[in-house]
C-alpha cells in the first residue's frame, strides 16, 4: 500500500510539474501599471511666438479706436469731463473731424511693435510654464517625468503669467511712451494746437534727441507695475474660464473649444486684465506725456493724482478700457488659436 501510494504520489508530482510550465504567461502587474497615460508633449515655443504675433495685430486692429479714448480721458485735466468727452462723445467728435483715419492715429506705433510684443508675451508665457513645471516636477527621473502627465495648477498657470510680464515689458514700455504722445497730441491739434510730431519715427527720434535712450524707456517701472498683475490676471482668467467651457461640451474629448468660447474667454480675460492694471495705466500715462521736470518719478504722479482728482482718478479712463478689452482680447486669443491649429505640424 504504502509503495503504491508513493508511486501515486510521485506521478501526480511528476503531472504537476509537466503542467505548471504550461499556464498561459500573464502581463506582470507592474508592467500594466506603468503603461499609463503620457506626458502630453510640450508646443513648440517658435509656434507659440508666431501665434502670438498674429493675436496681437488682431488686438490692436480692433480695439485701437478705444485705446485711443481711453489715453485721451486719462491725459485730459480734472473737471474737463463733459459730454463730448464721454467715451461714445469722443469717438463720434473724431470720427467727424477727423474721419476713420482719426480713429487710428498713432496706431503705427502699437500695430509696429504689438504684434512681436504678443509674440515675446505668449512665447514667454510659454517658457514661464515650462519652468514652472520643471519646478513641479523637481525630484522625479527622465523615465517618471515622460509617463506621468502633468497638469498646471491655477496659480502655476498665474506664475507663469507673471513670468511672461518681464521680458514683454521691453518692448512695451518704449511703445506706450510713443503711442500716448502720439494720441494726446491728436487731442490737442483737434483743439486748434499745433502739431510737434510729424508720425512715429519723427517722435521716437526727437524722444531720442532731447533725452536720450532713458527718455524713450520713461515709465517702464510703472509699465511693468501695470503687466505683472495684469497678466496674472489675463492668462489666468483665460485658462480658468476655458477650462470650466471645456466641462459644459460632454462630447468634446480633445478638450477643443469653439470659436464662441474662446471669443467669451478671450473677452473676459481682456477684461480681468484691465480691471487690475488701470490704476497703474493712469499714472503711466500721465508720467509718459507729462513735460520732462514735471513729476520726479511714479510715486510722484500717484501723489498728486490722489491730491487733485482723489481716488476715483486712478481709475480714469476705465469705461472706455473695458469696451475696448472684450472685442480687441476676443479677436487676439481667436487669432492666436487658429494660428496655433494652423501651425500643429510645427509640435
Amino acid at each position: 500500500m504504502s509503495l503504491a501510494t508513493s508511486s501515486e504520489s510521485t506521478s501526480t508530482m511528476a503531472t504537476k510539474l509537466e503542467t505548471k510550465p504550461n499556464i498561459p504567461a500573464s502581463p506582470p502587474p507592474a508592467l500594466e501599471e506603468k503603461a499609463v497615460e503620457p506626458s502630453p508633449k510640450s508646443e513648440s515655443a517658435l509656434k507659440s511666438f508666431i501665434s502670438g504675433g498674429v493675436g496681437g495685430a488682431c488686438c490692436v486692429l480692433v480695439g485701437h479706436p478705444l485705446d485711443l479714448v481711453k489715453v485721451r480721458m486719462q491725459t485730459a485735466s480734472a473737471g474737463a469731463a463733459t459730454s463730448s468727452n464721454s467715451v461714445f462723445g469722443m469717438l463720434s467728435n473724431t470720427l467727424r473731424k477727423e474721419g476713420v483715419r482719426g480713429l487710428y492715429r498713432g496706431v503705427s506705433a502699437p500695430l509696429t511693435a504689438v504684434s512681436p510684443m504678443f509674440a515675446v508675451s505668449f512665447w514667454s508665457y510659454d517658457i514661464g510654464q515650462r519652468m514652472v513645471k520643471a519646478y513641479g516636477q523637481r525630484g522625479l527621473t527622465e523615465e517618471e517625468k515622460s509617463l506621468q502627465s502633468y497638469s498646471l495648477s491655477m496659480k502655476e498657470i498665474c506664475m507663469a503669467g507673471a513670468i511672461s510680464a518681464i521680458p514683454t515689458t521691453g518692448i512695451m514700455a518704449p511703445t506706450e511712451r510713443i503711442k500716448c504722445l502720439l494720441q494726446v497730441q491728436g487731442d490737442l491739434v483737434e483743439k486748434g494746437g499745433k502739431a510737434k510730431y510729424s508720425g512715429m519715427t519723427d517722435c521716437a527720434k526727437q524722444v531720442l534727441k532731447e533725452g536720450g535712450i532713458q527718455s524713450l524707456y520713461k515709465g517702464t517701472v510703472a509699465t511693468l507695475a501695470r503687466d505683472i498683475p495684469g497678466t496674472v490676471a489675463y492668462f489666468g482668467t483665460y485658462e480658468l474660464i476655458k477650462r470650466e467651457l471645456t466641462k459644459l461640451q460632454p462630447n468634446n474629448k480633445k478638450g477643443d473649444l469653439s470659436v464662441g468660447a474662446v471669443l467669451t474667454a478671450g473677452g473676459l480675460a481682456g477684461m480681468a486684465c484691465w480691471t487690475v492694471g488701470i490704476p497703474a495705466d493712469v499714472i503711466k500715462s500721465r508720467f509718459q506725456t507729462a513735460p520732462e521736470g514735471k513729476y520726479s518719478g511714479i510715486v510722484d504722479v500717484y501723489r498728486s493724482l490722489i491730491k487733485e482728482e482723489g481716488y476715483a482718478g486712478l481709475f480714469r479712463g476705465l469705461r472706455p478700457a473695458l469696451i475696448r478689452a472684450f472685442p480687441a482680447n476676443a479677436a487676439c486669443f481667436l487669432g492666436m488659436e487658429v494660428t496655433k491649429n494652423a501651425l500643429g505640424f510645427m509640435d
